[in-house]
This record gives C-alpha cells, structure tokens and sequence, in this order.
C-alpha cells in the first residue's frame, strides 16, 4: 500500500458522518460573502445597497491574476458592504444579501443530465481554463488557490500528471467521501477536464484505505469509461493529504523547498471537490456559490453532512445537527489538525469551508505544557523532514534569521508535531507564528532591494 516516506501520524478517525448522505442545506435569512475566500489578491465588490441578485450572480469581480470572483448563492436584495468576522478572526470586506425566494441566473444548466467531454470536443484547454477561472474556482481542500493559476505553469515547467487528492485525512471530515459516492460520475468528468486543460494524459485519484466503498466504485467506473485516470489505493496516514505528501506517495517524486511548485516535478494537484466544481462550472455554466460540508462532533446529536450555499452562517447547519451541545468546548472551523477555532458561530460558509467540528470541553482540553524532554518525536512525525522542537524555540526568542536558515517557511502547519508531543508543548502555535513572521520579512527585503535597484 502506498503512502508518503517522511513523517506522518495516525489520530483517531472518528468518520462520526460517513454514513450520513449529503442533504442540502436550508438557505439562510441573510447570506454574507467575504471578499477574501482564497489565497492571493481580495475579491472587488461589484454591488452595492440595494441592487437585486439571483442565484449565481457575480457580487464581486477577482482582484487580479492570483484571485477569483465571487458568486451569490442566493436570491435578493445587496443589505449592505460591510465587514464580517471570518474564520481566520479578523474583520473583512463583505456583502450581505438579504435572502427573496430562490431565483438562479437563466445561464446555468440545473438538469440532472451528465455531460461528458466526448460530447464538448470543441472544448479546447484554454477554454477550460477560462471557464474555471470565470466561475471563481478555488482549491476546495481548505487551501483555496485560485484553480485557474495552477492550470497555468510557469515558463520552463511542463505538468505529466493531474493527481486528485480525495484523501480526506483530517479526523472527522467526510464531505469528500460523500460526494465521491454520490457524484462519482460528475467527479471523473471534471478529473477528464482538468486532464485537457493542463494538458496531460495521465490521472490519478488519490484515496486512503478508509474509504474502501469509493475506492471500489471508482475502480469501476474508470475501468469502464476512463482508462487514463488510475485510482490509488494509500495507506491511512496524516497528513496525507498535502500535497507533497501525495505526490511523494502516488508517483514517488519530492517537491523542493519554497518557491518550488509541485508542477516543478509535473504534478497538478487538485482536491476531489474542486473538481466536481470543474464539471459544474464548465459543463453546466454553473459559477462555485455552494459546497459540501461536514459538521459533526462526539456530543452533536446527528453529525451531518450538507450541501450549503456560501454565506450561510455555520449556526445554521449546527441547528440543523440538533444545537451546539451543552458540554462544547470549542468550535472548529475545519478539522482538529489543520482547523482553527472559531470567534463564534456566526461564521459564513465559505469556499474552504471543508468542516466545521464541535469539540467537547474534554476534548477541547489542552494539556498543561511541560518543558522539552528532547524525545524527537516531533521530528519523527514532521513530513517535511524538519525539527519543530528547534523551529518553536527559535520562534519564542524571536530568532527570525535562525529560524529562516532551519527552514521554517516549509513547514505546512500540519499539526502532526504538536500531536505527538508528550509534553503538551504548543509546537505548532510557536512554528505559526514565526513562519508567518519570516515569510513577511523575506517579502519585506524583496521590496527594499527592488526599490534600491529602480533607484540606481
């Protein structure tokens, strides 16, 4: 059984809603969308107070090359452009939509039939391209990359592959296992078209041993329909769902340390539900404003799976779940690993909105910190071969240039060290903190020297 050869652990799974199949969400009173719901430049409002919108209409337009639209999920009024507490924490541009009736935009395809490339061949890979990037597709993993940019490499790098991760290896989440057994068939369309638009032969689908129904399923179907797209079978390991980690474990090659890309080994890597949201954008004109979310929990009466219009607030899907239990000690936007705990419940569902997690006061219970005990079970768990105990102490004493030479902006936060840790020290807090610090410096001397450089 394949699997990453660097690191990793193995939590408790607690797939509490892998059973449970998707329902679609009620859609909420007031929808709210932030402007930044991926990674680069913020989205630009395009509406203002009062405008009228449908279903699929654009609100605000991409901020540049490295940023994506964004689309209403719902029908109304523009409330107002304001800010909204996000779950990063921090207050951020925003629309509110005031929720009238259900009306889509005439243009999308709300049929159930399945559309296949073989019936679009004048389809070429630009076009593709410009489709996805119209629609506001993002990476759906968590990590939101706009999925346009990934699509184009580049000069000099030349992709092989499309590797799919349908890992799903945070604990709890299950939202891609579900939407593999009940889209499977728009799922391997979309695979077929991010194949054509990076312009490869080659597919993989990446799952874990856990998920041994979709695995099965679509074995199958690729058997049947898509002798160029291989399922591969890994073993259940976190974080296996990174994407160096994958690629090292489907096609045994290792990305270098930051700037490398992935491409820069031929890989383009896409996460299972961004490319459901391929075959919806490209084959059904349908822009991204919904997703499937896990919201689950040990003490949650009915852990669930949802499909759920962007803007709606995450207390709405936990009300449907049966309410936030008495005994919750935290809510986590996300899974427990990568997650981050949320200011309150009013969040909006976003674009990387994977799960949310209601943790319970024991579980939510951390340990009291105790001094290192140098047992490096932290740098046996690091898939990136790094030494958190060293990169978290020179993150506290604010060794920014030591911390750079050991490599900090490589660390993918992953959390594998500070679960290991026996002695409750908070590893990955500390390693944020610096990683972001030095990231910011290294951008900052990039700008000193270009503006020396323009003055000579």
């Amino acid at each position: 059984m394949k699997t990453f050869r660097i690191g990793g652990v193995h939590p408790a799974e607690n797939k509490l809603s892998k059973a449970e199949p998707i329902k679609v969400a009620e859609l909420p009173k007031v929808a709210v969308y932030p402007m930044g719901q991926h990674i680069g430049a913020p989205a630009k409002p395009v509406v203002q107070k009062g405008d009228k919108v449908k279903v699929g209409t654009m609100i605000a337009e991409a901020g540049g090359f490295v940023s994506a639209p964004i689309f209403s999920g719902v029908s109304g009024t523009v409330l107002k452009v304001d800010t909204v507490i996000d779950a990063s924490g921090y207050a951020k541009p925003a629309v509110y939509i005031t929720v009238e009736g259900d009306e889509w935009e005439p243009s999308i395809d709300r049929s159930d039939k399945l559309v296949t490339l073989k019936e679009k061949p004048e389809l070429t890979p630009e076009a593709i391209v410009d489709k996805i990037k119209a629609a506001g597709i993002v990476g759906m993993g968590g990590a939101c990359f706009p999925t346009h940019v990934k699509l184009c490499p580049p000069p000099g790098n030349t992709p092989e592959w499309v590797i799919i991760n349908a890992v799903e290896c945070e604990p709890y989440l299950t939202a891609d296992h579900r939407l593999m057994l009940e889209k499977a068939d728009q799922v391997l369309v979309g695979v077929d078209l991010l194949m054509k638009a990076g312009k490869v032969n080659k597919g993989f689908i990446g799952i874990e041993e856990n998920k041994s129904d979709a695995i099965k399923l679509l074995c199958e179907k690729c058997a049947a329909q898509y002798p160029n797209i291989e399922v591969v079978p890994l073993k259940t390991k976190y974080p296996q769902g990174g994407e160096k980690q994958l690629i090292d474990a489907v096609v045994r090659r290792q990305v270098a340390a930051p700037p490398a890309l992935p491409v820069s080994v031929g890989a383009i890597v896409q996460n299972v539900g961004t490319a459901y949201a391929v075959y919806e954008a490209v084959m059904k004109n349908k822009p991204l404003f919904e997703r499937v979310v896990t919201v689950t929990g040990k003490s949650l009466k009915q852990p669930s799976n949802f499909l759920a219009r962007m803007g709606t607030p995450m207390s709405q899907l936990i009300d449907a779940c049966g309410g936030l239990p008495e005994d919750t000690g935290k809510v986590i936007g996300g899974g427990p690993m990568m997650g981050k705990a949320l200011l309150n419940t009013e969040v909006p569902i976003c674009k990387g909105s994977s799960g949310v997690l209601i943790m319970n006061e024991k579980e939510a219970l951390r340990g009291e910190p105790k001094p290192c005990i140098r047992c490096a079970k932290c740098v046996g768990a690091c898939p990136m071969g790094l030494e958190p105990y060293l990169l978290a102490t020179l993150s506290q004493k604010q060794m920014w240039d030591k911390c750079q030479a050991e490599d900090i902006p490589s660390c993918i936060e992953c959390g594998s060290c500070q679960f290991t840790c026996p002695s409750n020290r908070p590893l990955l807090d500390l390693i944020r903190m610096g990683k972001s610090t030095v990231i910011g410096l290294i951008h900052a001397r990039k700008i000193a020297e270009g503006t020396k450089k323009n003055n000579f």
